[in-house]
């Protein structure tokens, strides 16, 4: 497939086209080399980077910083867009949003279907158990826990588990599904076991454990920062720290 012509990126009142237009150049021949050579796998790490990068401005409160990764996400979606566009079984980013708009059309009835018995109502339980019904019959999934992605973190994956699994009627199993952990079992076992229990009462509070864990992250390194600003720690033994890291 050969190469669409690069186009001529003149500002307008679209914002998004204009961005769609910024990447068609970078991307294009006769654009930014770097660019160029990217693929979808080279591309994951700045995608991950990135999704951190917001989730952080996000819980900081930092609007200009939320506005700015937003950007930086969105510049993601561009990419792999136009990299597909060349590929075999070429899509672009307008057929990307397309999918998206009749993906929530088609899973919002209660909102877009006009006539269908609930439209317009409905309890937050009640959405779930519908959005998970159609995604099921979307996808033909055997099992609720089809979907979860085995790349993030294995707080939030256990969050999403257990949180799958109290929607399919399967809490009881997901909770009990490892025996409780005795002394004489290997510590990591034992550990493994904790680590999950402190999920289940994060999700039974409403609480995101993985924020809840990046939270006091935040306030152990600022308690660390500190006492390297005003010399309050061990000099030896942080340098030795520094030399095994």
């Amino acid at each position: 497939m050969s190469a669409p012509e690069p186009s001529t990126t003149v500002p307008t009142t679209d914002a998004l086209r204009d961005a769609v237009d910024v990447m068609d150049r970078l991307y294009s021949p006769g654009g930014c080399p770097w660019d160029r050579e990217q693929t979808h796998a080279s591309l994951v790490q700045y995608l991950l980077e990135e999704a951190h990068e917001l989730a952080e401005a996000i819980e900081t409160g930092d609007r200009a910083g939320m506005r700015e990764e937003l950007g930086d996400l969105l510049l993601q979606v561009l990419f792999h867009a136009r990299i597909a566009s060349e590929e075999p079984e070429p899509f672009t980013v307008d057929d990307v949003a397309a999918d998206l708009v009749a993906k929530l059309v088609r899973r919002h009835p209660h909102v877009f279907a006009e006539g269908v018995p609930g439209h317009g109502a409905g309890t937050a339980t009640d959405l779930h158990a519908q959005w998970d019904a159609i995604k099921k019959a979307e996808k033909r999934r055997s099992s609720v826990l089809e979907g979860i992605s085995h790349t993030q973190g294995a707080l939030a994956r256990a969050q999403k588990v257990l949180s799958r699994s109290e929607r399919g009627g399967l809490g009881d199993v997901a909770r009990g599904t490892v025996p409780v952990s005795s002394d004489e079992a290997a510590p990591a076992d034992r550990l493994g076991r904790e680590l999950f229990d402190v999920v289940v009462r994060a999700q039974a509070a409403g609480v995101d454990a993985e924020a809840a864990l990046r939270a006091e992250l935040r306030l152990v390194e600022a308690g660390i920062v500190e006492a390297e600003r005003v010399g309050t720690y061990d000099g030896a033994r942080a340098d030795g720290a520094v030399a095994d890291a």
